[in-house]
C-alpha cells in the first residue's frame, strides 16, 4: 500500500483516495482515466440577489467540468425562455428575498413560469436548489413555487428540491454530489474536491473573518428619535478587498444580560461546556454569547421547543399550523420569551443547544471607496431599539455596535455584490435612491465618481423623518452639491409637513426630468427597504415611463425589464 508523506497538504478523506489511486495504478490495475459515453448536457441557471446564488452556479459548473458533462450556466434574466422545452437536464439555484419574491434577475423567468404562457417540458429533466433564510415566514418560496411549477408543466425531478438556510455549503455538496452521480455515474470525482478548492482560497472570508478594530462608531442623527451610526473599519493587515456595491459581513455577539437571564432561568446545570456549531466546545454562556441565535422566533424553533414545553398555547399553536398564528406569535419575540413564558425541560446544556441555530454575520452595504479610504471600509447602520411584550429590545448586531462594541474587534469578511455595480463607462448619468440608511452605497458611488472624475451626471434623492435631526452625511452631500459631483440632490422630509413625502412621490414629480435622463442612458440605483420602499419606489418608475414615455403599462413594464436586462436598474433591498 502507498503512503503519503504525514506532511502532505491533503484531508483524510483525500489522502485515502490517492492512497488507493496510487497503489492500484502501480499494481497494473486498470482505471479509467476518461468518462466513457456521450457527454451529458446540463444548463444551469442562477437567480441571486446578492451572489449567493450565483457563486453556487458557477462553483457547480467548476465540478461539472471536471465530469463527463456538457454544462453552460445562464442569468435567468438573460436566459432564452423558448430553449427551455428542448433542455435535457436544467438545474436551477435561485434565492428568496423580501416578502417571499424572486430576486431581481428571476423576476422575470418567475411571472413567466408561473403564468398560463409557460409551456409542457415533458422530457425535461431538472433539480431546483432553493436558498433562503428560516427567520422570514416565506422560506424559500421563490425556489419552491418553481419546483413545483416546473413538476406541473410536466418535468421530471431528477432530485429532490433542497431548501437551504443561510449555511448552504453541506446542502449544496448533497445535492450537487447526488446530480453528479444521477447523471453520470462514472465520472471520476476526487472526494473532497470542493473542499480542496475552498481550502486552497488564502486569506479571511466568512468562514474566516478578520478581526477588525474599529476606528469610528458615532451617531450621525442630530437628536431625534432615530439613532444612526457612521463607523469605520481597519483592513490594515488583512489583505481584503472590495469595490464600491459590494457589502461588509459582521459578526455579532449577544447582549451578555440576556444571555444571563436565559441561564438563570434554565432548569438544569448550565456551568458546563457544550458543542459548537464549528464543532469546537465552549461554555454555555460563551456559546450563547457568541454562536448561537438566541434572538430570532420562527416556526422550526417553536415545533422543537414545544414538546418539551407544558404550554398549552404552544401545543395549539403547533397543531393549528396556521402561518399568520405563528408570525403573530414570533413578532417582537425573542428566545428569552420562550424560556421566561413558556418553561421545557431539557436535560442538559448539549440538549439545549441542539435546537438552536448558528448566529449569522450580517450583511451591511459598505458606505465608502475603498480609493477614497485606503485600508478602511465604512458602514452606515441604523440602530433598531424598541419595546414589545413588557420588554426593551434591539437587533442583535445593531445594538453589539452601538452599546457593546467599544474595544472590541469584530469579525468581518467582505461580500460582493456583482449585481450592484457602477457603470464602467463614466460618461453614463447615475440616478440614485437610498432613504435612511439606504443612502450607504451612494455615498461610496459618489467618492467613486468624484476620484473617477465621471462626466456623467449624479442624481441622489434622499429622504428621512426631519431635515433637522435626519440628514445624513450633510455636509458631505452639500458640498457635493457645490463642487459639482452631485448634480442634483432631491430630499424628502417625510414629518417635516402635515402630508407625507416620500422618495416616490419626489421621483413622480420630477418625472419629465428623470425620463430625459432614462432617454440619455442613465442608470437607476436602489437601496434600502424591500418589503415597501423598494416597491414604491418601483411603481413610481414605472409610473414615470408610462406617463412622460407616453407608454402604456404593458410598454412601461417592458422597457423597465430592459433596464433590468442591460443592467441599468439595480437593487440593493433587505
Amino acid at each position: 500500500m502507498i503512503r503519503l508523506p504525514d506532511d502532505a497538504p491533503f484531508t483524510a478523506e483525500q489522502r485515502a483516495w490517492l492512497e488507493d489511486f496510487l497503489t492500484k495504478t502501480l499494481a497494473g490495475v486498470a482505471i479509467p482515466s476518461k468518462p466513457s459515453g456521450p457527454a451529458v448536457p446540463v444548463t444551469v441557471l442562477w437567480g441571486s440577489q446578492t451572489g449567493n446564488a450565483e457563486g453556487l452556479a458557477k462553483k457547480l459548473l467548476k465540478r461539472l467540468k471536471k465530469g463527463n458533462f456538457e454544462p453552460k450556466v445562464e442569468d435567468l434574466s438573460t436566459y432564452d425562455r423558448s430553449t427551455l422545452p428542448a433542455e435535457k437536464n436544467v438545474l436551477i439555484i435561485t434565492s428568496t428575498y423580501g416578502d417571499g419574491e424572486p430576486p431581481d434577475n428571476a423576476a422575470d423567468f418567475y411571472q413567466w413560469l408561473l403564468s398560463s404562457e409557460a409551456p409542457a417540458l415533458e422530457g425535461v429533466g431538472f433539480s431546483v436548489l432553493a436558498l433562503g433564510d428560516s427567520s422570514y415566514p416565506d422560506f424559500c418560496k421563490c425556489g419552491i413555487d418553481i419546483d413545483l411549477r416546473l413538476a406541473d408543466l410536466g418535468a421530471t425531478r431528477l432530485v429532490d428540491r433542497i431548501d437551504c438556510d443561510v449555511d448552504f455549503d453541506t446542502e449544496f455538496k448533497q445535492w450537487s454530489e447526488a446530480l453528479v452521480d444521477l447523471l453520470a455515474p462514472e465520472t471520476m470525482v476526487v472526494p473532497g474536491q470542493d473542499e480542496a478548492l475552498d481550502q486552497s482560497e488564502e486569506g479571511y472570508s466568512k468562514k474566516r473573518p478578520f478581526p477588525s478594530a474599529i476606528l469610528q462608531n458615532f451617531n450621525l442623527n442630530q437628536g431625534g428619535a432615530k439613532e444612526t451610526h457612521h463607523i469605520a473599519f481597519s483592513l490594515e493587515g488583512s489583505g481584503l478587498s472590495y469595490e464600491v456595491g459590494d457589502a461588509l459581513g459582521l459578526v455579532p455577539e449577544n447582549d451578555p444580560a440576556v444571555v444571563d437571564e436565559i441561564l438563570s432561568n434554565l432548569g438544569f446545570n448550565t456551568d458546563t461546556d457544550v458543542p459548537l456549531p464549528n464543532g469546537k466546545e465552549a461554555s454555555l454562556r460563551e456559546a450563547l454569547l457568541k454562536y448561537y441565535d438566541i434572538g430570532t422566533l420562527n416556526k422550526s424553533i417553536i415545533q422543537k421547543w414545544q414538546p418539551r414545553s407544558g404550554s398549552p398555547y404552544l401545543r395549539s399553536l403547533v397543531e393549528a399550523d396556521d402561518k399568520k398564528a405563528y408570525e403573530d406569535f414570533c413578532w417582537g419575540r425573542d428566545l428569552i420569551d420562550l424560556v421566561v413564558d413558556h418553561p421545557a425541560d431539557f436535560s442538559d446544556g448539549e440538549d439545549f443547544v441542539g435546537i438552536l441555530k448558528k448566529l449569522q454575520p450580517r450583511l451591511y452595504s459598505i458606505a465608502s471607496s475603498p480609493n477614497a479610504h485606503p485600508g478602511e471600509v465604512h458602514l452606515c447602520v441604523g440602530i433598531v431599539r424598541y419595546e414589545s411584550h413588557g420588554r426593551k429590545r434591539g437587533g442583535i448586531c445593531t445594538t453589539f455596535l452601538a452599546d457593546r462594541a467599544k474595544g472590541a474587534t469584530p469579525g468581518v469578511f467582505v461580500h460582493s455584490n456583482k449585481a450592484f455595480r457602477l457603470p464602467t463607462d463614466i460618461e453614463t448619468p447615475v440616478i440614485m435612491c437610498g432613504p435612511g440608511t439606504g443612502i450607504a452605497p451612494f455615498r461610496a458611488f459618489l467618492e467613486e465618481r468624484k476620484l473617477q472624475g465621471a462626466k456623467g451626471g449624479n442624481w441622489l434623492f434622499f429622504g428621512n423623518p426631519h431635515q433637522t435631526s435626519d440628514f445624513l452625511y450633510q455636509d458631505e452631500l452639500e458640498a457635493y452639491v457645490k463642487d459639482g459631483t452631485l448634480d442634483r440632490l432631491d430630499l424628502a422630509w417625510s414629518r417635516d409637513q402635515k402630508e407625507k413625502v416620500y422618495v416616490q412621490n419626489l421621483m413622480e414629480q420630477q418625472g419629465e426630468e428623470l425620463w430625459k435622463w432614462l432617454q440619455k442612458g442613465a442608470a437607476f440605483y436602489v437601496c434600502g427597504d424591500a418589503s415597501r420602499m423598494a416597491k414604491d419606489v418601483d411603481q413610481a418608475l414605472h409610473a414615470v415611463v408610462a406617463q412622460h414615455g407616453g407608454m402604456s403599462d404593458e410598454q412601461a413594464a417592458e422597457f423597465v425589464n430592459q433596464l433590468k436586462k442591460d443592467k441599468r436598474y439595480q437593487r440593493d433591498v433587505y
